[in-house]
Formats: structure tokens, C-alpha cells, sequence
């Protein structure tokens, strides 16, 4: 099954109401992707997954959110517009064009022309910058060039200033943002793996210019961050760092290392982890004329401080969170059950309530009172949303909850009209136990922890 799984996750995704591709309509634009119904709950949930870990269970990490469009100089001070390049070569048979460092790609790409008899070569290398540019202004032909920011870090970098002096932080502390980003990408692919237009979620957690510490925060946040994937429930074996090499460093770090996934096109970046130094601070302080230094009281001196970074990708979390959740299953009749095994946290519905038989009236009307006072119930404990889904029979029911993720059915029987208990079937292991209706608020709570 590995080597098809993406195309059955991209089946999947848009069957379910997960991932469509963006503008289908109109013959869709390569490298966006729009979230369905179901797809924006699961996001939701793993943006709001990161921000409780990150922020909300932590008192040295504030939040912020910056502007997608920012002065320029902020990326040429952060090094984007000379810097942010990727080496672009040309099929010179069919003009496609794609990254020289993708070897895999390349490889690919040639022998798709020798199965039909053809030759290949490419053109020379040539850079090619990433930033997206936009037109900015009211008067057409005196419009101004902006871009729409390559990464979000800068947000947090260009208002150090702001966070000091309006939350009087003591070293070390973070700054956790998560917002869009854009990039020109070459080419994306990989469903949502990489696009033109995503999302990430970041930390910058600034440090006293000291190596021991540097190095003592940056295995630290290594750690977290693949703690925080497998807690979600991805496979601890399918996770790895991979330390970058001198020469593939980005031109703001002094090290780097990645949070990998062993994803069927093979092992992928999920998450980096970076040591920026003072790059960021000390570049923005010449560019800008604005100090943005830390006051250390303990020595009576003013200190540039120096960036641990965690960047992760929103969507690239989200396509990993599904291929690892996804499996197939047979039954006792030989009949493949397919289920998408996603922590209860993650899941677009945290539950499905059924009337056991859609034809008879006293079943529906019990069901839907208990599914109305359920989902009121989730929705103000921010546990999630509840489906309701009287389609086709019971069997049916389960298995297409199984297949979105849903960890728990609930039916309401003949019996529930005698002594108010329904039935709770379980996703991963389909057994089921009876509980009281009243309690089913409480039971979900403590299963969703």
C-alpha cells in the first residue's frame, strides 16, 4: 500500500470533505489547496494543539500575530531578498522546469523520457528567488512592491521592541506565532507537502548569548518538539533528526537540524529546529535604527540576545497526521473496514450520535434531544463538534465514522426509551459499553482529557 498512499490520502481528503484543490472550478492553481468542512476542524485542532503547548501551558512564551504584508526592508534586512533562493534548472526536451537540488525529482523526470524513447538534458542552473511579490497602492503605475512574507519568523523578530516593553519578559522567553506564508515555489507536490501558500507555526525563544546555553535550550526544544508529534499520535519510529551539513544551511543559522516523517515519497522535513544567533536582532537594529537589545539588570549592561527557532508546518503536520492515522482492516466477512486512527484531540468530530432506526419517531426525536444537549456541551467546553448521521444502516454508520476519524458512536436503542442508557462504541477497537445519557458529557470530557 506504501506506494500508492498518497494517492489514496488524496482520494480520501476530497471524498471526506478534507483537502480539495483550490479553484478546482477553474482548473485549480498549482500549489494551493482549500481546507472542507472537515479539513478546517482538524487544522483547528492541530493549530490549537500547538498553541496550548507552546503558549498556554507555559508562562515564558507569549503570542503574537504579524501582518502578512510588511515593509520591505524588513526582508531586505532579514537577508530574504538576496538569499532566499532555490537553483532552477530546464528540461531543454519539454521545458519543465524544477529544483536542481531535488535529485529525486530529476531522476524521476528523465526516465519518464527514456520509457518513451527520449532524450533529456538540462540547462544550467540559475537562482531563483521564493518571495512572493505583490502591488501595493491606489493609483495605478505608482504602486509599490511588497511581498507576501516568505516565512512568519520576522513578525516576532521586528517587534522584540514591543513585547519587552509591554510584557516586561526576563531572558530567556518565547515569542509563538502562527499565520500564512508564501512561497514561489518551483515545484510543489506531495498533496500539501509543499505549496505556494501555507501556514506555519513557530517559536522564537530568545537566549542569553552564551554557547552552553544555546546549546542547552536548542537539544531542549528538539526533544519538545518530537514529543509533541508523538504525543498526537505519530509513530515514534516514523520520526528522525537529520543534522544539516555546513554548506545547506540557511543563511541565518548556526545550526540546524530537522524533525523528519517517513513519508511514502520517502523521509521529509515536518519540523527545523534552528540556532539563528543574533542575525535577526542585530540585522533589524541596522536596518531599522532602532535598538533592539535586552537589558540584563544582573550586569547593568545592555545584550543583543541570540534565537533558538522551532518552525513547523501547519499543513505538512496535517498530511502527516493522516498518513499515520490511516489504516485498513479486514473483518470477520473479509470486509475491509478503513480507519483513520487520529488522536481523539485531532479529530474533525469528537463524536457521532445515532438513532438506531431513522423510520421510527421515538428513536429520532430521543436522539436528536441528546445530540442537541451533547453539542452544546462540546461546543462550550471547546471539546469540538458532534455529527449526527441517521444515513443508511448502523453498520454503514460506524464504518463511515470510521473513515473521518471519529472515536466514538453513540446510538440511542429500544433500550435507551426504558432506562435513558445508550451504547458507545469505540473506533479503534469497536467494542461497545452502555452509559447513561446524562453522563455522556463528563465521559467524553475525561476520554478527551
Amino acid at each position: 500500500m506504501d506506494e500508492n498512499k498518497m494517492d489514496i490520502i488524496a482520494s480520501l481528503a476530497k471524498r471526506r470533505g478534507f483537502i480539495f484543490p483550490g479553484s478546482e472550478i477553474y482548473g485549480g492553481l498549482a500549489g494551493t489547496w482549500d481546507y472542507g468542512p472537515l479539513g478546517v476542524e482538524l487544522k483547528n485542532n492541530v493549530k490549537r494543539e500547538f498553541w496550548r503547548a507552546s503558549v498556554w501551558e507555559r508562562d515564558d512564551t507569549v503570542g503574537i500575530d504579524a501582518a502578512i504584508m510588511m515593509n520591505p526592508t524588513v526582508w531586505e534586512a532579514s537577508g530574504h531578498l538576496e538569499a532566499f533562493t532555490d537553483p532552477l534548472v530546464e528540461c531543454k526536451t519539454c521545458h519543465t522546469r524544477l529544483r536542481a537540488d531535488h535529485e529525486d525529482e530529476l531522476t524521476r523526470h528523465m526516465d519518464e523520457h527514456r520509457a518513451k524513447g527520449e532524450s533529456a538534458t538540462w540547462t544550467e542552473p540559475r537562482t531563483f528567488n521564493l518571495m512572493v511579490e505583490a502591488r501595493l497602492g491606489v493609483i495605478e503605475g505608482e504602486k509599490d512592491t511588497v511581498y507576501l512574507r516568505g516565512e512568519i519568523t520576522q513578525g516576532a523578530h521586528v517587534n522584540f521592541k514591543n513585547i519587552l516593553d509591554t510584557t516586561g519578559r526576563k531572558l530567556p522567553f518565547g515569542v509563538a506565532q502562527i499565520g500564512k506564508a508564501f512561497r514561489n515555489e518551483i515545484t510543489p507536490g506531495n498533496l500539501t507537502f509543499r505549496s505556494r501558500e501555507f501556514e506555519q507555526m513557530e517559536v522564537q525563544y530568545y537566549i542569553r548569548p552564551d554557547d552552553h546555553e544555546a546549546g542547552r535550550w536548542f537539544e531542549y526544544w528538539k526533544e519538545r518538539r518530537r514529543a509533541w508529534y508523538i504525543d498526537l499520535g505519530v509513530k515514534a519510529q516514523n520520526l528522525r533528526f537529520r543534522e544539516h551539513a555546513p554548506d545547506e544551511r540557511a543563511h541565518y543559522a548556526r545550526s540546524a537540524v530537522d524533525i523528519e516523517y517517513h513519508a511514502p515519497f520517502g523521509w521529509k522535513e515536518c519540523e527545523g529546529i534552528h540556532h539563528r544567533g543574533e542575525w535577526d536582532l542585530t540585522r533589524h537594529t541596522r536596518y531599522s535604527k532602532t535598538p533592539l537589545s535586552y537589558f540584563d539588570e544582573e550586569t547593568g549592561k545592555h545584550l543583543t540576545p541570540w534565537v533558538i527557532e522551532t518552525s513547523g508546518g501547519v499543513d505538512r503536520a496535517i498530511l502527516f497526521f493522516l498518513l499515520d492515522a490511516y489504516r485498513e482492516e479486514q473483518d470477520e466477512k473479509g470486509r475491509t473496514r478503513t480507519v483513520l486512527a487520529l488522536n481523539p484531540r485531532l479529530a474533525p468530530f469528537k463524536a457521532a450520535v445515532f438513532p438506531l432506526l431513522r423510520n421510527k419517531l421515538a428513536l429520532v426525536e430521543k436522539a436528536r434531544m441528546l445530540y442537541n444537549n451533547l453539542r452544546s456541551r462540546t461546543a462550550r467546553d471547546w471539546m469540538g463538534p458532534i455529527a449526527w448521521d441517521d444515513r443508511g444502516n448502523i453498520g454503514k454508520r460506524y464504518w463511515a465514522q470510521d473513515e473521518i476519524g471519529t472515536p466514538w458512536c453513540i446510538t440511542v436503542d429500544f433500550q435507551t426509551l426504558d432506562d435513558e442508557t445508550v451504547t458507545v462504541r469505540d473506533r479503534d477497537t469497536t467494542k461497545q459499553e452502555r452509559i447513561h445519557a446524562e453522563e455522556l458529557g463528563d465521559y467524553l470530557a475525561d476520554k478527551l482529557g
